[in-house]
């Protein structure tokens, strides 16, 4: 039975495992989920090879792999009726397996991307469940770049259960995405060096599958509000983009759309992809709770002009990313129009994380959910990004910090405010 809009929210979070003493990438995710598979109360929900499980349920979070060997996801097991109370799961989820973690000499670490990774030496392609479809992709696309092999996300998943709340959800999702990265922006630094760029993982990822541009197109869905039009429109051009690389259809699913946020219609849901990992789950959940209590305030009608906000081109809303996947919470919004159909009623032009807070503050009319301390903590330091740059001066203060960050994902606590 499919769920309706907000009824349920899925939530993935994925982090790097690296060694603990050099902070180089420690492909052993497969290693930890056998582990894992032992501590009490675990269950091995999938082991497509023997001995390999590549999923392990630990009560409300499950553990899983992702394309690189490097990569641990965890996610809630069932989609869960409220975001609230889901950080201190992922807490006590990733609690539970420091003992695993410290047998192999191994850490997580948070944010969206390893700071120093090397991915032409370093990295190594999941090699068991689902290792055709990795091959596929490293076929086409080369995976040994950033855009593949150093990326680690928080995904959103909300659901829907018919074509108008799809539409609905839709058009509130691509109007939003180009300014969810001014909150989660969590990447600036890439080779062991600043970039000049606060979310180098979304700048790798809109360009990282080049090959088949339709794949990714412009990062912004285009303006299709119906299953049928989402299937003709978008999937059908992903397929056909895919097939001359593809010739047995490994990739022709719903998942092999890698725009910013993509439609499930076979477990109805549409999937945000554009948010950064952040230091601790209770900055993940703190981001994901305003990118959703907005998301549902303009889906509702409560707020902006949803109407208008489905006419705007995708053109445009890609621009705004561009200049918000530069400068994050701090990205100057000129365009006047946008900002007013969106709901803001401030000063124009406005830096995004202004905007934000007052989008916020109208979408809780004045209540206070207990994550909403955590969203405000965050409007008023900066970003994690700009938390990041602030406290490494140089390149050579980038292991310290990154220490400094895996502390804080041990502890679920806040980076640098």
């Amino acid at each position: 039975m499919p769920f309706h809009l907000f009824e349920r929210f899925g939530i993935e979070i994925e982090f790097a495992v690296v060694d603990r003493a050099s902070l180089r990438v420690a492909p052993v995710v497969d290693r930890i989920l056998q582990l894992a598979a032992s501590l009490p109360n675990a269950r091995v929900e999938s082991e497509s090879v023997p001995g390999w499980p590549d999923e392990i349920a630990l009560g409300p979070i499950t553990l899983g792999n992702e394309l690189t060997a490097h990569v641990l996801e965890l996610k809630v097991s069932e989609p869960a009726p409220s975001l609230d109370g889901l950080s201190d799961h992922f807490a006590a989820a990733l609690a539970s397996l420091r003992p695993a973690l410290d047998r192999l000499g191994v850490m997580l670490l948070p944010s969206g991307m390893h700071p120093t990774m090397d991915p032409d030496r370093e990295m190594v392609l999941w090699p068991h469940a689902n290792s055709e479809v990795y091959r596929a992709f490293d076929r086409i696309f080369g995976c040994k770049g950033h855009g593949w092999a150093n990326l680690q996300s928080c995904h959103l998943n909300l659901p829907f259960a018919n074509d108008d709340e799809f539409g609905r959800l839709h058009a509130a999702i691509r109007a939003l995405l180009p300014i969810m990265p001014a909150l989660s922006a969590s990447t600036p630094f890439m080779d062991g060096k600043s970039t000049g760029l606060l979310d180098n993982r979304l700048e790798v990822y809109r360009l990282n599958s080049r090959r088949v541009p339709q794949a990714a197109g412009l990062v912004i869905p285009e303006r299709v509000y119906t299953h049928a039009d989402y299937q003709r429109v978008i999937l059908g051009e992903v397929y056909a983009g895919y097939a001359p690389h593809d010739p047995d259809g490994l990739l022709r699913d719903e998942w092999a759309n890698a725009r910013g946020a993509i439609a499930r219609f076979g477990r109805g849901t549409i999937e945000i992809r554009v948010l950064d990992s952040q230091e601790c789950p209770r900055a993940d959940l703190a981001i994901a709770s305003s990118v959703a209590s907005v998301t549902r305030a303009i889906a509702e009608g409560r707020l902006g002009n949803p109407p208008a906000l489905r006419a705007w081109a995708v053109e445009p809303l890609h621009a705004i990313l561009l200049d918000v996947i530069r400068d994050a919470d701090q990205a100057t919004l000129s365009l006047t129009p946008f900002l007013r159909d969106l709901g803001y009623s401030g000063p124009c032009p406005a830096p995004a994380g202004a905007v934000w807070a007052e989008l916020l503050d109208r979408a809780l009319a004045g209540s206070r959910p207990a994550w909403r301390t955590d969203a405000e903590r965050i409007l008023a330091s900066g970003c994690l990004a700009r938390r990041i740059s602030r406290a490494t001066p140089s390149p050579a203060d980038i292991p310290h910090t990154y220490r400094a960050l895996a502390g804080c994902l041990e502890h679920n606590q806040f980076f640098g405010t």
